[in-house]
Parts: structure tokens; C-alpha cells; sequence
């Protein structure tokens, strides 16, 4: 079958430019040559989606090495949620650059780290008197949340959901639901680590209040409350394929944690800041988490992760048991403030809800076309489809990588995800816009009606 290639579309006076800017195949002569270069050099074990090198990057686009501009639904994976290279961050990190590029804050601080704990206290959820300490990535913090959880109570156990993906370090691999790629050989895991289910309605049929019940029998039978320091959730999952628990889920725990000393973790790192519409999750289902888990968005494109949580918990970790050389660093620190600073101004969340009603309109269309796309969910400009044998819950896992490699070929990035593989997730930035959502989904359309391989 003959492929179709979108022709470019300049930006004209009435908006910017839609469709991608193809001038080579995809991946091109120049990507390809770096990508050999790759194999020599890199370890297999560092993945590639797609060999596609990037020159720059602006707004919601990427340009490749060989001029090839793509349209990104992916943010580094919900990285940069502001946009790449967003001005107003940029400008943060070359003022930063100029003044102090690292210290080390355990050694020689410096402000900006001690007032954006303070704003973090401020607009994670919950009024109580909270504590902030930053490392670098989304891994750390929960290897340091679980850390100060096990402090915290005396105990050792820590429980995560079914679907769960919490990073790639010994524990978080452990905490992982899917072996396979992330844990597959590297074994032995860390000790005290259990799983337990989650909601997951599309699959399980449960109301919040029944899904719940499920996972404190699992905690109260298969562990006890006598050894659990913590339960750790996503309020959306990410890798799990943006799995949104129905209502009542999340406080039902949290209100089961406290009453049993156990710590709540709200892991925030692919849905905080923004990325829903509002600034964590956790908000959207009446969450009010012990620990709140940043990372990703935090610093749109600088490596930065903060923990913060219950004052009297925080403070659990004896002098000098939490730190790390690069955590906090000042260049990322500043940039995570400019974030800060754009968020409070209100309007990324419009934007996020803009996104929102925009991919689910257009993606319902789709659906009443194409019966393989079995749910839709997520909140703001975090929303997935799951595709399914029609009529059931099978998964269709190798549909989505067709759709993925074909919207590759068209000059969009797509991301897929899911346990069983058979999720499209989009995670774009907030800097898209609705006319480049209606030609992603019409890219998907023509993938799903091409014949299957």
C-alpha cells in the first residue's frame, strides 16, 4: 500500500503552522548515519523508540539533523509540559549560569533552593506544615520517599499498585508491575516490596469503594499493618498506560493509611504540575497525599525531583541521611521557579483543559469509527486510548506500535505505554494546539485503516 506523506503547511497569519515539515523519510540519511555511530558506542540496553536525531526543539516541535520538523506528543515523556525550550525557563537558566552553577547545597546553600520548598509547601495539597528536599530524578525521590516512610514509622514494607512504574534503580525495579524490559535479569531486587491491585475500571468493573476495599484486604491479608511503612500510588498511571481510578479509590487508602500509621505516597512525577489541569493530580480525586513526589515537569527540561510531605515526617531521616551532589542543583532550581512562576499565573491550566476537550472530542469521533479503541480516559493533557478485540478487553498490543511507527513515518511522535502494550498515550505540551490535535487523531485514523500487518 502506497504510504501517505502530509504535505508541510507554513505558519500563516491566522496561526502557526499544523502539519510537520518532511524534506527526508523519517528517520532520515543523517539520523541514520549518527545512528550507526550509536551502535558502536552506546550500550543496546539504552533503548531508541525511534532513531530520529534532534537539533532543536521549540514550542511543540522538533527538527531533526536532517531538517525534518515533527510534531512532539510526547514532552520527553511529560517532560517538557511548558513547551521545549520554553523563554521564560531558558532565561532563568542562562541568568542562573551566569551566577553559580553548583555548589552543593548540603555544603554551601543558597535561597533559591529554601524558597522553592516553600512554594512547593504551598501548592501541594493539603494545608498542614510541609517540608521540601530535591534530587534528581523521579527515581530518587521515590527511593528517598520510601526511605523517610521507613524511618518514619519503624517498619519495612512498602506496597505499590498493580501497573505501577516508579523508576528503574534496584527498589523502584521492584516496585515495577512489569518485569519485562525494565527488571528482566537484573536481579536480585530489593527486599520489601509487595503488590497489590488497583482500580483499573475499564478492566475490573469496580466502584471506587469496591476496588478499594479489594486492595486493604491485599494490604491487611498478604502483608499486615504491623510491617508497612508505606503504599505508594499514581493517581493517574503513566507507563501503566494513564490508568484513572474511579472515584472515591484514592481517599478511601489514604483515609486507611492514617488511621493505621501507615504513609500515603502520591507519586506526581509524570502527572504533577500542570499536566492535568491542575497543579498535582491528586486534586482532581479529593487526594490529600503524606508525601507528594515531583519530577518531569518540575524544571521543563532540567534535571530536578522534589519530595515534599508532612513536616513531622519529613524530619524523621536523621542529619546528613538525605542529600545527593547534584540534588538541587542551582541552574535547575531556577528554572523550576520560572516554571512556578508560569503555573501561577493560571493560564497553562486553561491550556491543559483546552488539550483535554480537544483530544477527547476528536479521539470520540474516532472511536465510533473504529471499534478497536476501547477506552478513552485521562484529565488535561494526559489522555490515552486503549485499543481491544471489539466487543471486549482483549488487548490489542501490536496495533499500537503500528499506529506509533506509522505516525512516525508522517512526522508525529506518539507514545505508547499500557501493561499490555496496547495503549497510545499523549503527552504533549501545553504549547500545542487544538489544529494540530485534529491532524494527529486524522494520522491515527489513517493508521488504523490501513491493513494490519
Amino acid at each position: 500500500m502506497t504510504q501517505t506523506v502530509h504535505a508541510p503547511t507554513a505558519p500563516t497569519a491566522s496561526g502557526p503552522r499544523v502539519r510537520p515539515e518532511l524534506v527526508t523519510e523519517v528517520p532520515g540519511p543523517n539520523s541514520l548515519a549518527i545512528h550507526a555511530r550509536r551502535e558502536a558506542a552506546v550500550p543496546r540496553g539504552v533503548g531508541c523508540a525511534l532513531p530520529v536525531y534532534i537539533d532543536y526543539a521549540d514550542g511543540a516541535w522538533l527538527t531533526d539533523v536532517d531538517g525534518n520538523r515533527l510534531l512532539d506528543l510526547g514532552s520527553g515523556i511529560g517532560v517538557t509540559t511548558l513547551g521545549h525550550t520554553q523563554p521564560t525557563v531558558v532565561a532563568a537558566a542562562k541568568e542562573q549560569l551566569d551566577r553559580v552553577s553548583h555548589t552543593l547545597f548540603t555544603v554551601t546553600p543558597y535561597e533559591n533552593y529554601v524558597r522553592l520548598a516553600e512554594r512547593l509547601g504551598e501548592h501541594t495539597p493539603g494545608s498542614h506544615a510541609k517540608k521540601t528536599f530535591f534530587v534528581n530524578s523521579g527515581a530518587e525521590a521515590v527511593e528517598n520517599a520510601v526511605k523517610i516512610a521507613r524511618a518514619h514509622t519503624g517498619r519495612r514494607v512498602v506496597a505499590a499498585l498493580d501497573h505501577a512504574f516508579h523508576g528503574r534503580t534496584n527498589l523502584t525495579m521492584a516496585m515495577n508491575h512489569r518485569a519485562a524490559p525494565y527488571g528482566t535479569g537484573f536481579g536480585p531486587f530489593a527486599p520489601d516490596v509487595q503488590r497489590v491491585p488497583n482500580s483499573y475500571p475499564f478492566r475490573d468493573g469496580l466502584s471506587g469503594a469496591e476496588a478499594a476495599a479489594r486492595t486493604i484486604e491485599y494490604l491487611e491479608q498478604r502483608i499486615g499493618v504491623q510491617d508497612l511503612a508505606a503504599v505508594i500510588a499514581e493517581p493517574i498511571q503513566g507507563e501503566g498506560g494513564f490508568v484513572v481510578p474511579a472515584e472515591g479509590y484514592l481517599p478511601a487508602l489514604q483515609e486507611w493509611a492514617t488511621a493505621n500509621g501507615v504513609v500515603f505516597i502520591a507519586d506526581e512525577i509524570q502527572a504533577g504540575l500542570g499536566r492535568t489541569g491542575t497543579w498535582f493530580a491528586s486534586e482532581l480525586f479529593g487526594l490529600v497525599p503524606d508525601l507528594v513526589l515531583t519530577a518531569k515537569g518540575i524544571a521543563d527540561g532540567l534535571p530536578l525531583a522534589g519530595i515534599t510531605g508532612r513536616a513531622e515526617i519529613m524530619d524523621a531521616a536523621h542529619v546528613g541521611g538525605l542529600g545527593g551532589t547534584f540534588g538541587g542543583n542551582p541552574v535547575s532550581i531556577a528554572s523550576a521557579h520560572a516554571v512556578l512562576d508560569l503555573l501561577e499565573t493560571g493560564e497553562p491550566f486553561a491550556e491543559a483543559a483546552r488539550i483535554e476537550r480537544a483530544l477527547v472530542e476528536n479521539l470520540r469521533d474516532l472511536a465510533s469509527r473504529f471499534p478497536e479503541i476501547g477506552d478513552i480516559r485521562g484529565h488535561g493533557a494526559m489522555i490515552a486510548f486503549e485499543l481491544v478485540e471489539p466487543g471486549t478487553t482483549t488487548p490489542l498490543a501490536g496495533l499500537a506500535g503500528e499506529i506509533a511507527a506509522y505516525a512516525a513515518s508522517q512526522g508525529l511522535l506518539l507514545l505508547t505505554a499500557g501493561s499490555y502494550g496496547n495503549v497510545i498515550r499523549f503527552l504533549p505540551s501545553l504549547a500545542v494546539t487544538s489544529e494540530q490535535i485534529e491532524y494527529a487523531v486524522e494520522v491515527i485514523g489513517e493508521a488504523l485503516a490501513r491493513p494490519r500487518a
